[in-house]
């Protein structure tokens, strides 16, 4: 197993996390997978599904490549904030944002 790769930013100490045999980032991709499969089969008109699915592709993206938490947070915020009020839609977003947890709390503001 490869050992995880930290860098911190200066700017907003941004923390990136490497991707190889991480069962955070397995969780992560389901996770996300699955929230893109019941909102393009949600049949309601949503306002924000744009915003949604333009963060959804982001946390995808970071799947795949090294997750810097602040973005990662930052991208389910706006998905939450999309999503949020969307009842069908609450288990998978929940899933979502367990999955994005795994990663630890947020890193030091300031």
């Amino acid at each position: 197993m490869e050992p995880t790769a930290v860098r911190h930013q200066r700017a907003w100490r941004a923390e990136t996390v490497g991707v190889a045999a991480d069962p955070r980032i397995a969780a992560l991709r389901l996770a996300v997978s699955r929230m893109g499969r019941e909102l393009a089969a949600h049949p309601g008109t949503l306002a924000d599904r744009d915003v949604a699915e333009e963060q959804l592709a982001v946390i995808e993206a970071m799947a795949a490549g090294p997750v810097e938490l602040t973005r990662l947070r930052h991208a389910l915020l706006l998905t939450v904030s999309a999503l949020g009020s969307v009842s069908a839609l609450a288990e998978p977003l929940g899933e979502l944002r367990g999955a994005i947890a795994l990663f630890g709390a947020p890193p030091p503001r300031g």
